[in-house]
């Protein structure tokens, strides 16, 4: 028990261990809130695309020695509107939109890469991960920007609710979908970026994706949806950052792995598509 107990304290005494974990429970409850949203409006891909996106708005910021985040904030939440803008006023399908737009954004911003001469390892970094390297700077940009979308989501969650299931209908009873879509894009911008300094820009889209697709295979409700996804975002943050620190190995890919296996379970175990399943009872039960 005495072990236990010291297994669990002891790379707390560590101040980046505490910043880092701290960082991660911030990011994993805001992608676990905005995810539930990704997934049921199918937004999987334009996460991606976002969230590559990001990375020429770091380089600038890095060439004008401005704060990185506002460089890759600006970047995401342009690109996250301008994909709704050209599939509205293109008519074009979202992922058509994401298509184009994903591949320019981020080939711009490897052009602009290229021309430093140095060996960047703050941008490196955004690009791979590394929340136990996080600053106390770092930390508080990330909790003000998380603060922000989970307030704007727990003021406005019956309209995106809404708009988000039942678009037709929200706009017959009055509500500004096309508004509410362009918001939802904005929100989806800020979280990539507050994301990318735990996971990267690579890995960032299963932050989003998995604890939201793993809560869909194991609830139905929408409240229920959004707990059980902060809670395997929480768990995953938590046993990642420790398994990276005992194994020294990256941590955001350890997060990342504790969620994907935590999905591997659900889709394996959990009453729609598992081993105890009503259809896979009734199968054994035929047998």
């Amino acid at each position: 028990m005495t072990t236990l107990v010291a297994l669990l304290t002891d790379p707390l005494a560590y101040g980046f261990m505490q910043r880092g974990l701290a960082a991660a429970l911030i990011v994993g409850v805001v992608c676990a809130v905005i995810g539930v949203f990704v997934v049921l409006k199918g937004l999987a891909f334009i996460g991606d695309a976002v969230s590559h996106a990001a990375f020429p708005g770091l380089v600038v910021a890095y060439l004008l020695s401005a704060p990185l985040y506002i460089g890759g904030a600006v970047a995401a939440v342009a690109t996250a509107l301008l994909i709704g803008f050209v599939s509205r006023r293109g008519r074009l399908r979202f992922d058509t939109s994401v298509g184009v737009l994903f591949a320019g954004t981020f080939a711009f911003g490897v052009l602009l890469f290229s021309t430093i001469r140095n060996y960047v390892t703050d941008l490196l970094g955004y690009l791979l991960g590394n929340v136990l390297g996080i600053s106390v700077a770092d930390l508080v940009q990330v909790a003000v920007l998380g603060a922000i979308v989970l307030v704007i989501v727990l003021v406005l969650r019956k309209e995106l609710l809404f708009a988000t299931f039942d678009p037709l209908g929200a706009a017959a009873s009055g509500l500004p979908v096309a508004a509410l879509e362009y918001l939802l894009l904005a929100l989806l911008g800020v979280t990539i970026v507050v994301s990318i300094q735990a996971v990267g820009i690579i890995m960032v889209v299963a932050m989003l994706v998995t604890p939201a697709a793993t809560a869909q295979l194991l609830v139905v409700r929408f409240g229920r949806m959004i707990a059980v996804s902060i809670g395997i975002a929480a768990i995953s943050a938590v046993i990642g950052l420790y398994v990276s620190f005992y194994l020294n190995l990256a941590s955001g890919a350890s997060i990342v792995l504790i969620e994907t296996a935590l999905f591997g379970a659900a889709l394996s175990l959990g009453p729609k598509t598992g081993l105890f399943s009503r259809p896979a009872l009734a199968r054994r039960a035929a047998t």
